[in-house]
């Protein structure tokens, strides 16, 4: 019985370092606190790889600006090619909507986006009311109007007239940009003229007077019509009758954008142009379609393809897919089969489409 206590003793001195040993490799081999690798901490030590940030504008900043404020330099040039394209960023969340950007970079930057007050978006839905209510001004009663031209006004004169300083200045801006406005209908159709404005000053602008004689003749020498849309240059537009100021600019600006009119029927998908206008302009207009420029769909690159109008973004990620797997296409009908576009979708942009051949015409 002694030496089987005295056995069960020794065994005990052996089992109890090993049991000892035992938990303190346990205890090293135990996480110890270490984080559950969630999101949040995801962003955390992502955080730690990306260059600090600083804040920027992406509607004003270059390219050199961006990348010093730790952009990385392939979202700087996305952001660009959105500006080339028209686009600006009127929030901070349209900066997430650019080629090349993640959400997990998104978030880390959005604390240094910065929209300048001139793009932002404004509290009232009306554009002209906020720039006619930015800043206070004298009542708009109290104000004795006389007859002035308006070719002549300074923002300072316009100023006193009830305008505020931004909208005083943008509309000397726009009278330059035009040539001088000719007539109330191009006063109205500038975007910081406030309609109850032009018809309280209507009364008292006086337009410059214009040797009609000498126009009309100079018209009638420098303008051959039908004009073509596709090479006509914005003081061509301007004479053809039904295109006002305000239109002439979003007609170039859509032209640059599409790569061309394939159709005059084209210039009626915007907004500008009045199913009445329309009649009166295509009575005068025509489009060359040698004049368009085209897409080499199998090479071009995302950037190019992302700021075509009739290219959405459903149709940008199927075409850079497909492109991947299968190197590209020789025909539209091809692009129809793969389920790239509907034969709808075909039809309307097959005409700014280069596949190296032309089978698809």
């Amino acid at each position: 019985m002694r030496e089987t206590t005295k056995q069960n003793i020794r065994g005990a001195v052996v089992l109890i370092p090993l049991v000892i040993i035992a938990m303190a490799l346990m205890l090293l081999a135990r996480p110890n606190g270490r984080k559950i690798a969630t999101p949040e901490i995801a962003k955390e030590a992502e955080a730690d790889t990306i260059a600090h940030f600083s804040s920027f504008d992406p509607n004003t900043a270059d390219y050199r600006t961006m990348t010093e404020a730790g952009l990385p330099r392939n979202i700087a040039v996305s952001i660009l090619k959105w500006r080339e394209a028209g686009k600006v960023f009127r929030i901070r969340e349209d900066v997430a909507l650019c080629y090349g950007m993640t959400d997990s970079l998104y978030f880390l930057i959005e604390p240094y986006i910065t929209i300048g007050e001139e793009y932002r978006i404004k509290p009232s839905t009306d554009y002209k009311s906020d720039y006619y209510h930015s800043e206070p001004r004298q009542t708009l009663d109290s104000i004795s109007y006389t007859p002035f031209r308006i070719d002549t006004a300074t923002a300072d004169y316009l100023r006193s007239l009830g305008f505020s300083r931004r909208q005083a200045e943008l509309v000397v801006r726009y009278g330059e940009m035009i040539g001088g406005y000719r007539s109330m209908e191009e006063f109205a159709e500038c975007y910081a003229v406030d309609s109850a404005m032009a018809e309280r000053l209507r009364p008292y602008i006086i337009f410059a007077e214009r040797d009609t004689t000498a126009t009309i003749a100079y018209e009638r020498e420098a303008i051959s019509f039908p004009v073509n849309i596709n090479t006509a240059d914005s003081a061509t537009l301007r004479r053809v009758r039904g295109i006002g100021a305000k239109s002439v600019g979003d007609i170039l600006r859509y032209r640059e954008l599409l790569g061309g009119y394939y159709s005059v029927e084209q210039i009626s998908e915007l907004d500008v142009v009045t199913e009445e206008n329309f009649r009166i302009i295509s009575q005068q207009i025509y489009a060359d379609s040698v004049d368009i420029k085209k897409i080499s769909i199998n090479f071009a690159s995302p950037k190019v393809l992302e700021v075509h109008p009739y290219l959405s973004n459903r149709m940008l990620r199927r075409i850079i897919n497909k492109r991947e797997l299968k190197g590209g296409w020789s025909t539209i009908q091809e692009m129809i089969d793969d389920d790239i576009f509907t034969e709808e979708e075909a039809a309307r942009v097959a005409p700014y489409l280069d596949f190296g051949t032309d089978l698809y015409k």
